[in-house]
């Protein structure tokens, strides 16, 4: 009987120790995101690179980023803002991208659905992949960029990050 309270009480410690040495991550309540890669992908039917593959890191110290299915009105249509940019002329030069068909602005914007985690530890950390159309047709100019943030559900803006130039062709 000895023995048995004697390896409880070590369990219970050992427990205790391992609870205690388990790190929170405490994040800003706004959140931060990181530029982490792009990839091109080749249409072989084109012959272009017409799409990529966008990636990058984010941290949210109350996990509140996602939006609902039902949350579609200003300000909660949109929770990550994309821009496109083209080097002109050795300048970076903000490009809004017409359909031909329907002559509306196309938009870069998304929606990330919702990532609250369940629990009392509500900070989060992971990656989102986007993919982005990349090919003008009605540039001449082959080098582009993206600037890009996100907003969580309580309308905290996260830092503004930048893709590096990257090349259509």
């Amino acid at each position: 009987m000895k023995k048995r309270i004697t390896y409880l009480v070590v369990m219970m410690i050992t427990l205790a120790v391992f609870i205690s040495c388990s790190k929170k991550e405490d994040f800003p309540v706004e959140p931060e995101i990181k530029f982490e890669n792009f990839i091109k992908l080749y249409n072989p039917v084109s012959g272009l690179y017409e799409r990529g593959v966008l990636t990058i890191s984010f941290t949210d110290g109350d996990g509140d980023i996602g939006l609902r299915s039902s949350d579609s009105l200003p300000p909660y249509d949109y929770n990550f803002y994309i821009k496109y940019f083209e080097l002109q002329n050795g300048d970076t030069v903000e490009v809004h991208i017409i359909d031909p068909v329907s002559l509306d602005t196309l938009t870069f914007n998304q929606r990330i659905p919702m990532l609250t985690p369940d629990g009392s530890d509500k900070s989060i950390k992971g990656e989102i992949e986007d993919t982005l159309f990349i090919y003008n047709y009605s540039s001449t100019f082959d080098t582009i960029m993206f600037e890009l943030y996100i907003v969580d559900r309580a309308l905290h803006q996260s830092n503004t990050v930048q893709t590096p130039l990257i090349k259509r062709n």
